[in-house]
């Protein structure tokens, strides 16, 4: 390690994480550099990341925003795309963070997880078949998160003075609008995001099921990130708990588009 660095964040780690990368491919941000792009001075470039990550002096870019159609729903989502050099820094941040918060995940959350998929979830859904069930879609779930209390949840996990240094930075990251205005971000975490995945997760264990847990311990359900199904046997149960979490009991709730989860972080899971 250099003694110069404050931060011991191996170079291995970040080749790891450029290997992944380039795995999942992806647009350019808005530097406009694809990763081939990058690849033409890879090691400069991979220098350059784990210089200033292990200085404390990596700063990201603005986000690129990227409007994409729903689908048959209408409308469109959000996306923001990071530069190649800022999905290579994210992605060493969450190979740390991925180990500590996935073992504590609830088994039925299947979205953005390590042998988990989309259709393990329909698969559990399928087999439980009850009869009455809530289909839950948590609006602009991605731009809604409460920074403090995500950070809170980080924190719960990791100590790591630099994976938290980085992830508050990225919360912090301006968007590049599509006619190149900057926005400044207030809340939430860019959908399209390498290390928003686990983000998102960690705060919607909390805030959704720990809660289901503990407020409705004998409902069982399947979320996929911000989509869930819970289902019961009684349309009484079905109609409470639709008004609960649009904005019921507060300790603990899920208020509005779920900014509060502060009773439930800080506590230890119980299953």
């Amino acid at each position: 390690m250099d003694r110069a660095k404050p931060f011991d964040i191996p170079k291995r780690e970040v080749w790891e994480a450029y290997k992944k990368v380039r795995a999942n491919q992806g647009a350019a941000g808005v530097d406009g550099q694809s990763i081939a792009d990058f690849e033409a001075d890879l090691s400069n470039n991979l220098y350059k990341i784990w210089n200033r990550m292990s200085s404390g002096s990596y700063f990201p870019p603005p986000v690129r925003r990227v409007d994409i159609p729903k689908g048959e729903t209408g409308g469109t989502r959000p996306l923001g795309i990071p530069t190649v050099a800022d999905r290579v820094a994210q992605m060493v941040v969450k190979r740390v963070l991925e180990p500590l918060v996935e073992p504590h995940f609830h088994d039925d959350s299947y979205g953005y997880r390590p042998g988990k998929s989309a259709l393990d979830a329909v698969g559990a859904a399928r087999q439980r078949c009850w009869r009455y069930a809530l289909d839950l879609d948590i609006k602009a779930f991605f731009d809604s998160i409460e920074t403090n209390l995500l950070m809170r949840a980080v924190r719960k996990h990791t100590d790591c003075p630099w994976v938290l240094l980085y992830i508050e930075r990225w919360l912090k990251a301006p968007v590049q609008m599509p006619d190149g205005s900057l926005a400044v971000r207030e809340r939430g975490t860019p959908q399209g995001g390498v290390v928003s995945p686990a983000l998102a997760n960690l705060f919607l264990h909390y805030a959704f099921d720990v809660w289901m847990h503990r407020n409705h311990p004998g409902i069982p359900f399947e979320r996929y990130a911000d989509d869930g199904v819970p289902r019961t046997h009684w349309q009484r149960w079905q109609c409470g708990a639709a008004h609960e979490m649009r904005g019921g009991p507060s300790k603990p709730a899920v208020r509005g588009r779920l900014q509060t989860a502060s009773s439930c972080i800080g506590q230890e899971p119980v299953w």
